[in-house]
């Protein structure tokens, strides 16, 4: 019985999110706060909850002038990497509320992956095929982030600085606590379990 492409894509979507969950690594959770030092790697500073959604804002821009760039370096390729990895992990930035509700499941992991977007884009303005590109667009972001008073809006995240060497996962307890994030979760299983049912469970057509 041949399967619908559509179905085989969201299950490998499915299995890839569920192996990068399950693989053991470095978990940034012992050090949230500000109190204890991030793990051994490239530094990333923190960033303030006022300035995530500025920063989502232009990720794909920061994204688009790092993918043009053919002369990298290890630490280009480090936080370039990290933070794809970072946003992987906070399942694509599509849980709702993520970046602006301080009691979700997946604010912290959201501060890490634009944390991490924010040094790339300081990183490539010392890279001399990069440094034009990536000053205009830090005066964009900055003119935004003062129409917006972004530096003024905080949250208990807001003074946690990160690393390349530990990733944030969510804070899957949490989810249970967390209405929407449950309910998306909850209809996510539903819906593979539906899809499921139909193509290998459903009733076959009979055959001459």
């Amino acid at each position: 019985m041949r399967r619908p492409p559509r179905f085989l894509a969201l299950a490998a979507n499915f299995l890839l999110a569920t192996a990068l969950l399950a693989t053991p690594a470095t978990s940034a959770h012992a050090h949230s706060g500000s109190s204890a030092p991030p793990p051994p790697g490239i530094q990333i500073p923190s960033l303030t909850h006022g300035q995530m959604a500025v920063i989502a804002r232009y990720r794909g821009d920061i994204l688009d002038l790092a993918q043009r760039q053919t002369l990298t370096d290890p630490t280009f390729r480090r936080l370039y990497n990290h933070g794809n990895l970072q946003f992987t992990y906070c399942l694509w930035g599509l849980m709702p509320g993520s970046l602006g509700d301080e009691e979700s499941p997946f604010n912290e992991c959201s501060h890490a992956y634009l944390a991490t977007a924010k040094a790339l884009l300081a990183y490539m303005a010392t890279m001399p095929t990069a440094a034009g590109d990536a000053k205009a667009l830090i005066s964009d972001i900055d003119a935004d982030m003062v129409r917006s008073g972004a530096s003024w809006i905080l949250c208990q995240y807001s003074g946690e600085a990160f690393s390349t060497g530990a990733v944030v996962e969510p804070r899957w307890r949490n989810v249970f606590l967390h209405l929407p994030s449950l309910a998306v979760l909850l209809a996510t299983i539903a819906a593979l379990i539906g899809a499921s049912w139909a193509v290998l469970g459903g009733p076959r057509a009979r055959t001459a």
